[in-house]
């Protein structure tokens, strides 16, 4: 059995969601194609069994033993390779629908690393939720059904042929009718496909809708709109609702009409296998043929109206899978990218005019905070704007950026899992020393497991200061060339901070470290302070002169440190 998921993907084909589920199909062309050609075998046992069941009881009201026997050895062969093709098939299918699952998965989780922070002005919340909850088992079950799509449509033309060669007119009833009932089923696809794709996307709002809701309550409930955003929320999930009765009033009748027509046609079918028996047209094995064709006619017919649901389900799935491919960053790789190698020297950002020499560390002080952190995106290439040695980091590959830079902030989250995986999922050894300089030991010390303990989501069972410090030991642990740390010891008392400052400059001693803070604590700690006013920087350097020689420098941390 094949392993999954594959270690590369590839490149899928976004430019329709069609040509997106027929890349998934090349790139797994071997078990798709496996699963077609074993589902077609099956089918065509399923089909011939009746057609040996009569000519066994022909050769029985004839006394031919031979004959019997023959066809005896030939219903068992069928019944054999019904039963070896059917769990071939199945093992196939199963690798199919999780292929096409795991692979969706994979493009969109890469395409979700690719767009970076521009994820959410994308794309909503409830979009990428959706995807990975609801459209990868429709895209899997498209893929899926294409075996046994096919298989059914190839059982279908050989008891076509087979009545044919028996009598033309029921041949031709067959031949006929099942067009005709295929075009039936086909008028309810598309109302199906419009209103599956409203309230897919009824859903993904409503889904969005409750994350920021759940996100926001504690604010939310200070403010008093708990009850406002409560029943906004009933709206658009009455609006949801009603979308899915509109699609279920269309999916009841396809599912009516997957059991009634087909029941029909065989009701049909029967009826003038009878009548020509009775004439003396056929033998009395062609008729128990023909009934037990009619029976078998339920499955194929019901499976290829199947085949059409989750073909057209795959493709609503597929369309928004193929929407989020094609999302582009803020912030695109070059069409030819500087070589990494000239990845070196001091870093500067034009637009405040901060310069940042490697190999030391530098604090950013502004008397508004969010002037720092505006410059420390542009440092981390979160917008456009700075420079490493005179050459745009928008020049070079944003890989390469983030190999280099790390950019550390309070909007940072921890993930559900065992905390261990969280704060070092490299398994680089650093986890122990970076523990220690953030402080943070103390918190590993008192879970129950350690390190194996459970983080919950977003980290909700640890304080404010607890999930700032795993943040910073999980940033330390990467060790990136250029650190930059927004506001690291905001949510931490006085004396935790003192040591995460003392400990932080010895731990990154030869790299380049930039701190973006008002904190004296840390201020006294770094090599150069660089302060910036109304967005430009004013002046620069050690903690201790520009207390002495810059007032405004002055009231800035103080006014921190009175706070």
């Amino acid at each position: 059995m094949k392993k999954l998921p594959d270690a590369d993907p590839g490149t899928p084909d976004d430019r329709s969601p069609v040509r997106y589920l027929r890349w998934l199909i090349r790139r797994a062309w071997r078990p798709v194609y496996a699963a077609i050609v074993l589902a077609v075998l099956w089918m065509l046992c399923q089909a011939f069994v009746p057609a040996i069941v009569g000519k066994a009881i022909d050769a029985a009201t004839r006394g031919d033993r031979a004959g019997l026997l023959t066809w005896s050895l030939a219903l068992l062969a069928a019944g054999v390779g019904q039963a070896v093709f059917g769990v071939s098939r199945h093992r196939f299918a199963v690798v199919n629908f999780l292929g096409g699952m795991f692979t969706t998965i994979q493009v969109t989780v890469r395409q979700v690393g690719r767009l970076g922070s521009a994820l959410s002005r994308r794309l909503d919340t409830g979009e990428v939720v959706a995807i990975g909850t609801s459209d990868i088992r429709q895209i899997g079950a498209a893929i899926d059904i294409t075996a046994r799509g096919t298989g059914s449509l190839i059982a279908v033309v050989a008891v076509s042929i087979i009545l044919l060669t028996t009598s033309v007119q029921l041949g031709l009833v067959v031949v006929l009718g099942v067009p005709l009932l295929m075009a039936i089923v086909g008028l309810l696809i598309r109302p199906l496909h419009r209103r599956q794709q409203a309230s897919r996307e009824q859903q993904g709002l409503l889904t969005g809708r409750a994350a920021d809701l759940v996100g926001g309550l504690r604010v939310l409930r200070g403010i008093g709109g708990e009850a406002v955003m409560g029943e906004r929320y009933r709206e658009d999930s009455q609006r949801l609702r009603e979308a899915g009765v509109r699609t279920a009033r269309v999916e009841s009748l396809l599912e009516a009409a997957q059991v009634l027509l087909p029941g029909s046609f065989l009701v049909l079918v029967t009826w003038l296998g009878a009548r020509f028996a009775l004439d003396g047209q056929i033998t009395v094995g062609q008729l128990v043929s023909f009934y037990a064709y009619a029976a078998f006619l339920v499955m194929p017919l019901r499976q290829l109206t199947e085949a059409i649901d989750k073909l057209t389900r795959g493709h609503v799935s597929a369309r928004r899978v193929v929407s989020m491919l094609r999302s582009r960053t803020d912030l695109p790789d070059p069409a030819s990218p500087v070589n990494p190698a000239r990845f070196r020297g001091p870093l500067t950002d034009p637009t405040s005019g901060v310069t940042i020499l490697p190999g030391g560390t530098t604090a950013i002080v502004a008397t508004v905070p969010a002037e720092a952190t505006a410059i420390a995106d542009r440092l981390g290439r979160y917008a456009d704007g700075a420079m490493i040695d005179g050459v745009p980091l928008g020049e070079f590959e944003l890989a390469t950026v983030r190999e280099r830079i790390l950019v550390a902030d309070n909007d940072a989250r921890l993930f559900t899992g065992p905390l261990r995986a969280d704060l070092d999922p490299g398994g680089d050894g650093r986890l122990a020393e970076a523990l220690h300089t953030a402080a943070a030991t103390d918190i590993v010390e008192a879970l129950p497991d350690g390190l194996d303990s459970e983080v919950a989501e977003r980290g909700r069972t640890f304080s404010g200061g607890q999930q700032q410090r795993l943040r910073l030991a999980r940033a330390l642990v990467a060790d990136p060339e250029t650190l930059i740390l927004v506001e690291p010891t905001s949510a931490v008392d006085a004396h935790t901070e003192a040591r995460i400052a003392d400990r932080l400059a010895a731990t990154r001693a030869g790299r380049t470290t930039v701190i973006c803070t008002s904190s004296p604590l840390v201020l006294d700690r770094v090599d150069w302070v660089i302060f910036v006013d109304q967005g430009r920087a004013v002046a620069s350097g050690t903690h201790r002169a520009l207390l002495d020689d810059e007032p405004r420098y002055a009231r800035t941390v103080l006014r921190e440190e009175d706070a």
